[in-house]
């Protein structure tokens, strides 16, 4: 018996509508990890088409994939420019208290 086959899972093949797109990334914010958010962001960014995105934003391809990896750092305003390329809005909100 040989070893079973494993397909590779991308989770930017699987986001279908900016709905699905949005509620991907609420649930990165809500974990509050940096790093889970900006490997979201960039799963979007592909589900959307890095081409594009990158042209809409001003920065080339490769920047955006680096800037869009799970172990970047890019600035706030780079976050802000792909958020607004991929047509969504920050917004702030109260959150619940511990108490």
């Amino acid at each position: 018996m040989g070893r079973p086959q494993i397909e590779s899972w991308d989770s930017a093949e699987h986001l279908e509508t900016k709905e699905d797109m949005v509620a991907y990334l609420n649930v990165a914010l809500e974990e509050g990890d940096p790093s889970l958010i900006m490997a979201v962001l960039g799963d979007i960014t592909r589900a959307r088409r890095m081409g594009v995105v990158a042209q809409e934003t001003g920065l080339d391809r490769e920047s955006l994939y680096k800037s869009l990896s799970a172990n970047s750092n890019p600035e706030f305003a780079t976050v802000l420019k792909v958020v607004h390329a991929l047509g969504f809005r920050l917004q702030a909100t109260i959150a619940p208290s511990d108490g």
